[in-house]
């Protein structure tokens, strides 16, 4: 117990008062949070640029973590790294690490979008027609046309045997139209 408190407590004691702890962190949570700040700012700093655009930080902030890319000595990256941890204290937290939570490829919904889009490209190259109206239906904002002649060079790659370059497009594209829609629309995919 510090002295501030132990005196505020006996002073309490002697005039039969209850005793009233104050609101302020102590100093072992204000290092945590920190530190916690510090590590925070350097995840960020291994992020693209393009990345680093969906974060919502300052022009400051993103001046600094791009200046950290290019510092190699330890001290003066360790340093560096405690002034964005000073930077980081000043944002809101929560917001980053859901946007951190949203980039995770590990993260659950991410995981479910990766299987959901290999399903429906699965889908698409095992019957064309049928699966790409389906896919049209499902989705209204997709772009119709592009995801035809992605089925049709997957298909003339596949009986040529080249590397599957348009097979990975296909997949990036139905990624991309599944990860833009706000309330995806409940498939069972395994029933066809």
């Amino acid at each position: 117990m510090s002295d501030r408190r132990f005196f505020g407590a006996k002073k309490a004691l002697l005039l039969n008062t209850p005793v009233v702890e104050a609101a302020e962190p102590s100093k072992t949570e204000r290092k945590r949070e920190a530190h916690a700040a510090r590590d925070m700012g350097e995840r960020l700093s291994e992020l693209t640029d393009t990345q680093l655009k969906t974060f919502p930080l300052s022009e400051t902030l993103l001046a600094t973590l791009k200046e950290a890319r290019n510092i190699t000595a330890h001290g003066a990256r360790k340093r560096h790294f405690q002034y964005i941890g000073k930077l980081m204290r000043q944002h809101d937290v929560a917001a980053i690490e859901a946007e951190f939570e949203r980039i995770d490829p590990d993260a659950p919904h991410n995981i479910r979008l990766q299987h959901e889009s290999e399903r429906w490209r699965d889908r698409l190259l095992s019957d064309e027609n049928t699966s790409v109206t389906a896919f049209v239906a499902a989705y209204p904002q997709s772009d119709v046309q592009a995801l035809r002649q992605l089925v049709r060079m997957v298909l003339k790659e596949r009986a040529e045997q080249k590397p599957p370059r348009y097979f990975r497009e296909l997949f990036r594209f139905v990624r991309d139209t599944l990860s833009t829609t706000p309330n995806p629309p409940v498939n069972d995919l395994n029933a066809e």
